[in-house]
């Protein structure tokens, strides 16, 4: 199966680190929402990976997000999927929240993927109105 997906990180402290070819970045202690898409060969298996990243039980980066799941101060919240829906860049935009200037959008024009959001509950009950399903492996 693939689709979109949204996944709810806490960041409790304020870190800073390099992000691939992005450089650096500083992510202040708080909550933040990525946006991304499984269209490729195994679909939602990304997500899979993605907790596992989070969890330490994989060391490999390959997406900006990994940067940020791969630190040990973070942790992987919920993961909520829209199958078989190609809704990335939309909600980006509508979810509340603030783009972290170009994280996770190399490949379009929106201004970021990754938003810091109010709280987890807020984005995920939006994410949940917009017609996601949360993703309960694991």
């Amino acid at each position: 199966m693939s689709g979109t997906y949204v996944l709810v990180i806490d960041v409790p402290r304020t870190t800073r680190f390099a992000v691939g070819a992005l450089g650096e970045y500083t992510f202040d202690a708080g909550t933040y929402a990525y946006v991304g898409s499984a269209f490729g060969p195994g679909g939602f298996s990304r997500v899979e990976r993605h907790r596992e990243l989070a969890a330490g039980e994989r060391d490999t980066r390959h997406w900006h997000i990994d940067y940020l799941l791969g630190r040990p101060e973070t942790t992987l919240e919920t993961a909520i999927v829209f199958p078989d829906a190609d809704r990335e860049c939309e909600l980006a935009a509508q979810l509340p929240g603030t783009p972290v200037d170009g994280f996770g959008a190399s490949d379009c024009e929106c201004a970021g993927h990754l938003l810091a959001v109010p709280d987890a509950d807020t984005v995920r009950e939006a994410a949940l109105e917009a017609g996601g399903v949360v993703d309960g492996k694991r």
